[in-house]
Parts: structure tokens; C-alpha cells; sequence
């Protein structure tokens, strides 16, 4: 559909030409110097009134690789771990008159959730193109910078509407003009940046869930994020006065994208509402970021190479929710 890449100033993407060869820099698992492979996991506990459960232990839970009973060598609660968090925006036209609340929400969550010298975050914002507004930093003055430089493109002063242009700077990736580039943003925020972390690691995509150019698919964006060991947080944040109109014709199918993304690399889909403040769906998403369990273990068996392994992780008592990654790729 000639879909092209993009290129200007700061560095989202090193080797934007060679883009199909990304599939071969994705993370590792984590292996120890000794040459024993330890597959790690992140999870969140839920009971069955919804809340979380901060007090469990090892003994508290039971591990499956693809069946196969495993045994939990290490184990510790991890709300003092180093965060990594990426948040990625979605600025398209569907999304334009929601751009305010998501600046302002932004703000505040970062402001919450990043501890100073410990924490660092990353804005990318998306439409038909990908661009880094701010790489890592610690710097909440820097990361409020970059959240008021998000808006629709066409609100940009002097921007001429033509692909590949980025008046603030910022090297990015680029699809069908007009369109939305969500799992493209998945992609590369994981492997650019993500793979290259250690730690707990997070996106939050703030979308409607609707791609529409895109030069990989939905199962790449999730595989990349599983390859980085990276938690995807989706917020569904709709225009209800957008799709029924002009923007109806593509459907709406975002819901289910999204839950694939969050569901498949352990984090979770929530929604906007006129129940759910934007702000309240924030909140959660810190609360579950502050009371994760970190497991590690060996598989039973040699992973072997380029194959996907399911986990299953549930508590010994009855009714508990637990929420982790679905599986892993032996590398």
C-alpha cells in the first residue's frame, strides 16, 4: 500500500532501512553467568471481591510450563524494584478531542508512580506515524515536556499534512497517511527500547484499539513485547462522538485487540467510562504495579530455540485471580 518509514532527529529506531531484521535483536530470557536459564515472571493477585492480595508466598502458588509441573526457586514481593515505564498515546484523528484529558491524566500518573532517581519512563505518541517525544528519563520535567508536545498532527503549527514530517523532531515509522500505527508502537518501544531493560517493565497504550496502518500485525506487536519480557497495559479511552460517524466504517474492533495485547504479556485492559475516570483507571493501574510478585524458575526440560512455552500460574486457594504472562519464547 506504499507504506514508507520516516526519518528525522532524536533516536527512536537505529536502523529504521533495516526494519525486517528486528526480528532478530528481540530480548533474551534472563540467564545467569553459570549458563542456567531462569524464566521470570511478574504477577498480580486478585481475590474474589476483586482486590488485590499483597501477603501470599512461594508455597501459596502452583507453576505449569506446557503441563509440566515446575518448581519456584526464587520468589519475592518486588514493589522496590526499578520501574521501567513506557507510555504510548495514541493521537490520531479518532482521538484528537481527547488528547486534553490524556495529557493531564499522563501528568498525574507520573507524577504518582515515578520515584525520583529509582523509576524512568519514555512518551511515544502514534498516529500514521511512531514518534519518541522523550527517551528514558528520571526527569519528570522532561517527561511533562514531552506530554504537551501530545496532539493530532494537523494541530501542529506549520505542519504541512505530508508523511514522514515531525516539526518537534523525533525518528519514527511510518504507514498509511490519516491512520493509526498502534501495534507498530508496540513493536517498537518494545524492541528499541524495552528489550535493552531489566526489571519490571510496562507500556501503557492510551486507544481506541483501532489500527488501520501498521506495517506488521497484531500477533508481532504481542510476540515483541513477550520477547522483552514487558507487561502491556491497555486503557480503552473512545470519542463516542467519533465512530458512528465519518470514522464508523472501521468498526468497532478495538476492544479485542487490545485485550489479545494486554492478556497474552500479563497486564490488563481497562476502560474509559463515565463510571471510570481516566485518572481512577490510572490509579489501578499503579496499585497493580506497586504490589507484583516476582517468581523465577528453571524449566524441567532444555527450552530448545524459537519455540513458544505456555505457563500457567494459579494460587492453592480457590476463587484467586492471577494475572501474569501467558508464556515465553526460548531463545
Amino acid at each position: 500500500m506504499g507504506r514508507n518509514m520516516s526519518v528525522s532527529r532524536r533516536s527512536l529506531l537505529a536502523a529504521l532501512p533495516l526494519f525486517p531484521a528486528l526480528r532478530l535483536l528481540r530480548g533474551q530470557n534472563a540467564t545467569f553467568s553459570t549458563g542456567v536459564k531462569v524464566v521470570n515472571l511478574f504477577a498480580t493477585v486478585r481475590d474474589k471481591q476483586g482486590q488485590v492480595v499483597r501477603d501470599l508466598t512461594k508455597d501459596d502458588f502452583v507453576l505449569q510450563e506446557d503441563r509440566r509441573p515446575q518448581t519456584i526457586k526464587y520468589f519475592s514481593q518486588e514493589s522496590d524494584l526499578p520501574l521501567t515505564l513506557g507510555l504510548l498515546v495514541d493521537v490520531s484523528g479518532s482521538q484528537r478531542n481527547l488528547i486534553p484529558e490524556e495529557r493531564s491524566a499522563s501528568f498525574q500518573f507520573f507524577d504518582q508512580v515515578l520515584r525520583e532517581d529509582l523509576d524512568r519512563a519514555f512518551v511515544i505518541h502514534f498516529q500514521s506515524q511512531v514518534e519518541l517525544l522523550q527517551d528514558l528519563t528520571s526527569s519528570r520535567d522532561k517527561l511533562e515536556k514531552a506530554l504537551r508536545l501530545l496532539e493530532f498532527p494537523q494541530d501542529r503549527q506549520g505542519y504541512g499534512g505530508r508523511r514522514g514530517q515531525f516539526p518537534g523532531g523525533g525518528r519514527g515509522r511510518g504507514g498509511m497517511a490519516g491512520g493509526t500505527a498502534l501495534y507498530d508502537s508496540v513493536l517498537l518501544a518494545s524492541d528499541e527500547i524495552m528489550k535493552k531493560q531489566t526489571g519490571r517493565k510496562a507500556l501503557v497504550i492510551l486507544t481506541d484499539g483501532v489500527d488501520t496502518a501498521s506495517m506488521v500485525p497484531l500477533e508481532e506487536g504481542v510476540e515483541s513485547a513477550q520477547r522483552s519480557d514487558t507487561l502491556v497495559y491497555s486503557v480503552l479511552f473512545e470519542d463516542p462522538g467519533i465512530y458512528g460517524g465519518r470514522f464508523g466504517g472501521f468498526g468497532r474492533d478495538g476492544r479485542g485487540a487490545l485485550d489479545d495485547i494486554s492478556h497474552q504479556t500479563g497486564g490488563r485492559l481497562l476502560s474509559v467510562s463515565k463510571k471510570r475516570t481516566i485518572a481512577q483507571v490510572f490509579a489501578s493501574i499503579e496499585e497493580e504495579l506497586r504490589s507484583m510478585y516476582s517468581l523465577g524458575y528453571t524449566p524441567d526440560r532444555d527450552a530448545g530455540t524459537s519455540t513458544y512455552h505456555k505457563i500457567h500460574l494459579a494460587t492453592k486457594e480457590k476463587g484467586m485471580v492471577v494475572q501474569t504472562r501467558d508464556g515465553y519464547y526460548a531463545t
